[in-house]
């Protein structure tokens, strides 16, 4: 038994995969995608987008292929970029092929709807030659006709029969690397058909809320939805999905993750929503923290808490903490254990500094051991 048995996730057992260099499944890290939004066929842009992703700690990108230009530009989208490519492809069958022949990592289609049996078998047969892996994609939005007209609406049964489907027509063919997702705009249909796949298939699973909306709704549904399944073990891979920069999504995705304890890239700050007893205006010191500490991505915890309430307590947790005090002079703990104290102009500088310095210092160690076992 651990010692917090109350903050224990099990995770559910799946087969594991891999996406290009990325495992998914299994016991491999949850990890975090989301989707470029310029024209695939505008390589400079999108690669650049891409990068923004890596940057932001993207482990796989999607990219849309609606024609055949945009696949055929996938293979010069591949050579500039590090993350795994996963290729979108809907209805047309050579897309799929197209895009495993450029380099995609992985091909998002549903066996279902590109045809025949033997159009299909030139898909298997165009990942297996190139190591491709694939993802069942299932959307309430659109489901299979004689699905809605069994069911009489998307309802969580018929998305798990349409993605058990659409896994049998692969496996049928022999191709087992690949996951499956079944996402609607419906919070509660989403999870009801992930609970009902998992209970179903050892697949890895996708997540995600699809549709969910803007930055601040899209985050609130789609931390529901997947907080939910990934809170009850269910989840290999994420993305959240916002009509906002795609960068956002990877910022919400890892923060998801991080509230619970899965992923912990970069830094985490605890923060107080602040009040009349505030030392220094919090909102604007975690504002100016956020933005200065993005390129962190070492795992630090960091607490920023305007008086003295909750302050020495949440630092004590932390591995850095910032307790506002009286007359502009503020206490620093360190390692949980008050250390010294700084002055309103100088603490956002300082604490930037502090983390940093924390960061490389792990960095070092980390770099020092992997030399050793080497």
């Amino acid at each position: 038994m651990s010692v917090r048995p109350y903050r224990d996730i099990e995770r559910r057992k799946s087969r594991k995969i891999l996406v290009g260099n990325v495992e998914v499944g299994g016991d491999a890290p949850i990890t975090v995608q989301s989707m470029t939004n310029t024209l695939t066929t505008d390589v400079n842009a999108t690669v650049a987008q891409i990068h923004r992703l890596e940057e932001a700690g993207a482990d796989i990108v999607r990219v849309s292929c609606p024609d055949q230009e945009s696949s055929f530009a996938l293979k010069e989208i591949v050579k500039q970029v590090n993350v795994p490519i996963v290729a979108d492809i809907h209805f047309h069958y050579k897309r799929a092929i197209e895009a495993a022949e450029s380099g995609a990592a992985c091909l998002r289609i549903n066996p279902g709807n590109i045809g025949s049996t033997e159009r299909v078998r030139e898909v298997v047969k165009a990942a297996k030659d190139h190591g491709c892996s694939m993802r069942i994609g299932v959307n309430a939005g659109s489901l299979e006709k004689e699905l809605l007209e069994r069911y009489g609406e998307p309802c969580p049964e018929a998305m798990v029969e349409s993605a058990l489907n659409h896994a049998k027509i692969l496996e049928d063919l022999d191709f087992r690397e690949f996951k499956i997702s079944v996402k609607a705009s419906d919070v509660f249909l989403a999870v009801a058909a992930y609970y009902g796949l998992a209970e179903a298939c050892d697949y890895p699973l996708h997540l995600g809320i699809t549709e969910a909306g803007g930055l601040r709704g899209g985050t609130v549904k789609s931390a529901i939805g997947m907080g939910n399944l990934l809170w009850a073990g269910i989840g290999d891979t994420l993305r959240v999905s916002l009509s906002a920069d795609p960068v956002e999504e990877i910022h919400v995705g890892f923060d998801i993750l991080k509230s619970l304890g899965l992923r912990t890239r970069g830094v985490q700050i605890i923060s107080c929503p602040s009040c009349a007893r505030q030392g220094f205006n919090v909102v604007e010191t975690v504002s100016a923290l956020e933005e200065r500490l993005a390129h962190i991505s070492t795992p630090i915890s960091l607490s920023i808490i305007g008086c003295i309430v909750n302050g020495p307590g949440e630092a004590r947790e932390t591995d850095i903490g910032l307790t506002g005090g009286g007359g502009g002079n503020h206490k620093m703990y360190i390692s949980g254990r008050p250390d010294h104290n700084v002055s309103t102009e100088k603490m956002v500088d300082h604490i930037v500094d502090l983390v940093e310095e924390r960061a490389a210092k792990i960095e070092a160690e980390e770099a020092a051991k992997l030399a050793a076992a080497e």
